[in-house]
This record gives C-alpha cells, sequence and structure tokens, in this order.
C-alpha cells in the first residue's frame, strides 16, 4: 500500500481525520491530504517535540502555518489545540504521522484514528 492510500484511506477515510500528512523523521512528505501542506521545518519541530516539548510548550505547535496549544507531548504523542480544531501527531519507528480534526470530528474519535494506526505501522517496522 502507498503512503497516500494510508492518508487517503485509513485516515481521512475514516470520517475521523479531516486531513492528514505522514512525513518521515527528517521533516520529509511521504504523503500529504490535498492542500495540506506541512513544512519539513514543520515536521522538524514536531519530531524534536518528542524529546525535549519545551519549545512547543512556551511557542505553540506550528501545523500548515497554523498555531496550535501544545496540549499532550510525550515521547510518542503531540496533541495540539486551536479553537474547535485541533491536531494529533505520533511518532513511528521511521514516520510521523499527523491527522488534523475540525468542529464536526470529536477530538478522541481523531486521536484514536491516529494512535491506531501507529500502531500497526509500528508493529510493522515503519
Amino acid at each position: 500500500m502507498s503512503w497516500q492510500a494510508y492518508v487517503d484511506t485509513n485516515l481521512v477515510g475514516t470520517g475521523s481525520v479531516a486531513k492528514a500528512a505522514i512525513l518521515g523523521l527528517d521533516g520529509s512528505k511521504w504523503a500529504a491530504s490535498a492542500g495540506f501542506n506541512v513544512t519539513a521545518d514543520e515536521g522538524k519541530k514536531i519530531v524534536a517535540a518528542f524529546k525535549d516539548p519545551s519549545g512547543i510548550r512556551a511557542g505553540g505547535l506550528y501545523v500548515a502555518g497554523v498555531k496550535y496549544l501544545a496540549l499532550k507531548c510525550d515521547e510518542r504523542s503531540v496533541y495540539g489545540k486551536q479553537g474547535a480544531t485541533g491536531v494529533v501527531c505520533v511518532k513511528t519507528v521511521k514516520g510521523l504521522l499527523i491527522g488534523l480534526y475540525d468542529d464536526k470530528i470529536q477530538p478522541g474519535q481523531c486521536a484514536n484514528v491516529v494512535e491506531k494506526l501507529a500502531d500497526y505501522l509500528i508493529n510493522s517496522g515503519y
């Protein structure tokens, strides 16, 4: 399965994720929803936050040019919120999953979908 198929089917296709992207741990884009332009620099800062979240806790988390308040930051997941929308970022062995939810999606639904795909990819060595 291609990385784009994971974005289209396993993330956005569930109805629990509005937009999604899969990046390499170096910030390189593997796949993304149309118009969801997460930069390599944003990806690198999210990956760095898994080890040291102080930067995004103090200055916010940026995804596709939008600033989010960092809610959860640990070695596996970074969650951010901005008004009625938010973002769920989960690190796998080789990549970074980013799922965005809007005001029509419950945050927990989005987190559940992204975390489960991350578990699958981690178990598959990715």
